[in-house]
């Protein structure tokens, strides 16, 4: 079976963890200290603070941009859970608005809907299987109204919009470097932000409140990334260039295949640059095309098949939202990763192109 995620970890990454292990230097240090230097240049933001996962990387940026008890912030019910779970986590109260059937993103005219209607403080807007979200309508809606917006790229790394990366986007934004990401640390995160005092905030937050070794300053949590991770993100920062474009390479030969069968394909819209950490397609009979695929050998992976207001956690929210609980029954994601060789993704191209004829 082609696996639909397979991290890409060799020998450089090997060498980077036999340094650090024998530096005796395994926490928290000068590893960590070069990696957010060199991510947030990547990036193009002004900082960068590297944390345990992107789960905290998320609550961290909430928090250091001060959401709190009380707050509201609009997002997606079309993401994986922590979107919202971060929110929470902070005191306040996620607001879900509807997305493009198209891209699957935040649709900018349900959260203007949204804002019109009730008092809001930020936006959190998720670049969904690494397709950027529409940014310039969101950072003009945000303006408007005086609100905060955020960025959850933990899926777009490499992706790019309107010529800037993500992650340089928004007042603040958090990147995930878990093992199916477009780069991986094994479990990692990163807060970016132009904001030095937003920076100053997230690294104390995630060190336990600290501003100096014996200073602590606020409540604080240990969220923070070691220096193995840190040295395998380093590797992998390098690498992300040749990963994102053997992504997208894949992901043409896919689109060939989609475009002679009656499936839809994921979007790549002029002006943005598709990171593809999935390739998703849609279909109106899902449970067929999922076993037509297993049949030929390829794996596939549903995200997501239950929206977020629809979780148990979140049954005391009333919402209808009808495009992400159309989504969540049609998509499915096939391999689209780097390490597929040519003979695996010719297997994926002619299973999907085959579909209508099985």
């Amino acid at each position: 079976m082609i696996d639909v995620a397979s991290p890409s970890v060799g020998e450089r990454e090997l060498a980077a963890v036999r340094e650090v292990l024998e530096s005796g230097y395994l926490a928290d240090g000068p590893e960590v200290r070069a990696f957010e230097r060199e991510f947030a240049d990547t990036v193009g933001a002004g900082h960068a603070v590297a944390t345990s996962n992107g789960t905290t990387a998320l609550h961290a940026a909430l928090h250091a941009l001060g959401i709190g008890d009380g707050d509201r912030v609009v997002t997606t019910p079309f993401s994986f859970v922590a979107t919202a779970n971060a929110i929470r986590f902070c005191g306040a109260e996620p607001v879900f608005a509807d997305v493009d059937p198209r891209t699957c993103n935040l649709d900018p005219a349900a959260v203007e809907r949204v804002v019109q209607r009730e008092p809001v403080d930020a936006i959190l807007a998720v670049h969904l299987y690494g397709l950027p979200a529409g940014m310039d309508r969101l950072r003009r809606l945000a303006d408007r109204h005086s609100l905060l917006l955020v960025e959850d790229a933990a899926q777009a790394h490499g992706a790019t919009y309107r010529g800037e990366s993500v992650g340089a986007l928004g007042d603040a934004a958090a990147f995930s470097f878990y093992p199916t990401k477009n780069m991986t640390t094994g479990e990692g995160g990163m807060v970016t932000t132009d904001d030095e005092a937003v920076a100053e905030r997230a690294a104390r937050f995630v060190n336990h409140g600290r501003s100096d070794a014996s200073t602590h300053e606020a409540l604080g949590h240990n969220f923070r990334l070691t220096s193995v991770a840190a040295a395998i993100g380093r590797v992998q920062l390098e690498r992300l260039p040749e990963f994102v474009e053997a992504r997208r390479a894949n992901a043409r030969r896919l689109d060939e295949a989609v475009a002679e069968t009656a499936l839809v394909g994921p979007p790549d819209p002029p002006g943005v640059r598709h990171a593809y950490h999935q390739y998703t397609v849609r279909s109106d009979d899902r449970e067929r095309l999922e076993r037509h695929l297993e049949d030929a050998g390829v794996g596939t992976g549903v995200y997501y098949p239950r929206p977020i207001h629809e979780q148990p956690a979140y049954d005391h929210v009333d919402a209808s939202l009808p495009v992400a609980e159309r989504l969540a029954e049609e998509v499915l994601s096939v391999p689209v990763h780097p390490a597929l060789d040519e003979h695996e993704l010719e297997t994926v191209a002619d299973a999907l192109g085959g579909y209508d004829h099985a």
